[in-house]
């Protein structure tokens, strides 16, 4: 399957750092994670992506024009210099077809998904997610649903990330219970999608695609959630990057779901 990743918000949440950068620029250990987002659907063997560009959507462009990945791997050289002959020890992004489209900077969600339909011709359903969050999710057993279910949009759904109290009152504001979210029922929509091509029937102009291209679809019954309690880490906040960024330096990165970090056995002299 295709993935489809949004890449064009503004994060302004994020600080001073997305003065310069997009949010999905934004690095988790070495790389960014909008990398992290694509090793994690390639490691599940989707490796075709079309990126929906719009906040300095350029910068994006030049780091996978640019990169090297010498840099961010183990490598044998032999000689120096321009003829210096570099063997990676361990590979990434070898296969991976990535397509960029320049989605604007204001559009919607929605929006932004209309306007890379075109790639998606002939396909009868593609992933999608925000550029901004991991899981660990078993994405083969999230399509195995979608296809069991037969509609045209699953969604993760999640436990919030961030803990706080549930108030419950009557009308006059006498409180009738006080609940930790961390032991409630309450769930979000974690941001990673599968959908149907027929999506792009029901998304009208200005449509966020949660808040009004789903309203059309929900009372069909044509939206199923996908109920996931494993890890879940949005880069909403400064502290969401800074856990991220903790998981990752202690080797404990949930979302790289398969280690290929560990190096090749020497060959028998």
């Amino acid at each position: 399957m295709k993935v489809v990743i949004f890449c064009g918000g503004l994060g302004v949440r994020m600080g001073e750092e997305t003065q310069r950068i997009p949010k999905p620029m934004i690095r988790i250990g070495n790389r960014p994670i909008l990398w992290h987002i694509m090793r994690y659907y390639a490691d599940w063997g989707h490796k075709e992506f079309i990126l929906c560009l719009g906040y300095k959507g350029e910068l994006i462009k030049e780091y996978f024009l640019t990169h090297n990945e010498a840099l961010t791997n183990d490598f044998v050289m032999e000689g120096q210099g321009p003829q210096a002959r570099i063997e990676l020890l361990t590979r990434a992004t070898d296969d991976w077809r990535i397509t960029f489209v320049d989605t604007g900077l204001t559009p919607t969600i929605g929006e932004r998904l209309k306007a890379i339909e075109r790639f998606i011709r002939g396909d009868p359903a593609f992933l999608a997610t925000y550029g901004d969050g991991l899981t660990d999710a078993p994405l083969p057993d999230v399509i195995d649903a979608f296809r069991y279910r037969d509609r045209t949009a699953l969604f993760l759904s999640v436990k919030p990330s961030f803990n706080a109290h549930l108030v419950a009152a009557d009308e006059d504001g006498t409180v009738t219970g006080v609940e930790d979210m961390a032991s409630s029922d309450v769930r979000i929509n974690g941001g990673f999608f599968v959908l149907k091509r027929e999506i792009f029937d029901w998304i009208e102009p200005g449509d966020e695609l949660v808040e009004e291209t789903f309203a059309r679809l929900i009372p069909r019954g044509e939206v199923v959630a996908y109920r996931y309690d494993g890890f879940f880490g949005p880069m909403d906040t400064i502290k969401d990057r800074q856990h991220l960024e903790s998981l990752h330096d202690s080797g404990r990165a949930p979302w790289i779901v398969f280690d290929r970090t560990a190096l090749p056995e020497p060959a028998p002299n």
